[in-house]
């Protein structure tokens, strides 16, 4: 068993041979690369289908070596860290991506989560994300919690939208798995190690990528496509007009994958693509959990018939005075409100009020946008 992963790693790493044919060979020889690497040059040649290009054979006699060395030392590395590698078919690979045509011949993955669930969920949006699309990233997890407490969240570990949907998953009970850029040995940007650590134990860290590869441009568009095929819906939270996430959900139309949205208003720079997804026809408009599960036609978990049947738990901000309680109502179901209008439809003194709404930011239940609005936070 060693040896058949060592093969299929080296496989990956032999100059000149792309991936997509690393993946065709390995598949031709039965889902082995033992062949190609204890063969013969005769052997070699006359077991290679007659499509493959001539010089394919070539191109694995001269790096063929090379290759099963670094493997060696990326073998080291991984039983060191306690890193799985997951070859294409293989009963531990993610079975959603047997059907992408380009997937990964190998998997690093190190972590805890079950790649095969029943229910596996994308988000993915800008890195540059608002306020809205942060709050939107917290309600869906909370109620997905809910709804389906067994659901894989999977997302790139990204600034913006891919951040706060690991976070929120974590904080709200859910697992969810990174798919990187780069090898294991190192966690892009740094800036998010905390979370990526705490994955470790209610999720996971997935890449293609061997120890010592370096986070590039290219290679997050490569990841773009496990991420999209590792779930059976992409969620686009919040995009521009144009960008990765787009990108991400353009390749999970090919997959066969649902591509769902969240719309946001007219204007708005970062709602664009998502709009554009929806009015196209090319993506589900959902703006909540239940969207989610009607839209993917998922069962909801047993006890939970419908969220907005219930009445609003009254801990769901923690514990709540009852003047912080009938601000919050006010503010629920609105685009915000100023001071003033609070004010009026409390009947509680301005001073009371200001005071009021100080303490509700410092709970995290609302927010003070521009030009002196009162905004809740979703939950």
């Amino acid at each position: 068993m060693e040896k058949e992963i060592l093969c299929a790693m080296a496989l990956t790493c032999i100059p000149r041979l792309a991936g997509h044919h690393a993946l065709e060979i390995y598949k031709d020889l039965g889902n082995t690369a033992l062949p190609v690497f204890d063969s013969d040059e005769a052997e070699l040649r006359q077991l290679l289908s007659p499509w493959f290009s001539a010089i394919i054979p070539d191109v694995l006699l001269a790096g063929r070596q090379a290759a099963i060395e670094r493997a060696r030392k990326e073998w080291e590395f991984i039983s060191k860290n306690n890193i799985k590698c997951l070859r294409y078919g293989a009963d531990d690979y993610p079975r959603r991506l047997l059907s992408c045509n380009d997937a990964p011949l190998v998997l690093y993955y190190k972590g805890t989560a079950n790649l095969n669930p029943t229910y596996s969920l994308s988000v993915v949006g800008t890195r540059s994300c608002t306020s809205y699309g942060r709050d939107f990233c917290q309600l869906l997890m909370h109620e997905l919690s809910l709804l389906r407490p067994d659901l894989l969240v999977v997302s790139g570990l990204a600034y913006g939208i891919d951040i706060n949907s690991h976070r929120q998953a974590l904080s709200s009970g859910l697992t969810t798995v990174a798919v990187l850029a780069h090898g294991l040995d190192r966690i892009y940007p740094s800036a998010h190690r905390t979370t990526a650590v705490a994955m470790l134990d209610n999720g996971g860290l997935l890449t293609e990528y061997m120890s010592g590869t370096r986070p590039e441009k290219a290679y997050f568009l490569c990841r773009n496509r496990i991420v999209a095929g590792i779930s059976d819906g992409c969620l686009v939270v919040e995009s521009a007009a144009k960008g990765g996430s787009l990108v991400t959900a353009r390749i999970a139309l090919d997959y066969g994958r649902d591509v769902l949205a969240v719309p946001g208003r007219i204007g708005d720079r970062y709602s664009e693509g998502c709009n554009s997804l929806i009015s196209r026809n090319t993506a589900a408009l959902v703006g909540s959990g239940e969207d989610i599960m009607s839209a993917m036609n998922w069962p909801m978990a047993s006890g939970e018939k419908s969220l907005r049947t219930k009445p609003v738990e009254p801990d769901l901000f923690g514990t709540l005075s009852e003047e912080e309680t009938l601000l919050v109502n006010l503010l629920t179901g609105v685009d915000g409100k100023q001071i003033n209008q609070l004010v009026v439809e409390s009947n509680i003194p301005v001073a009371r009020v200001s005071a009021i709404l100080f303490e509700l930011e410092m709970k995290g239940v609302v927010r003070l946008m521009a030009g002196g609005s009162y905004h809740l936070v979703l939950r």
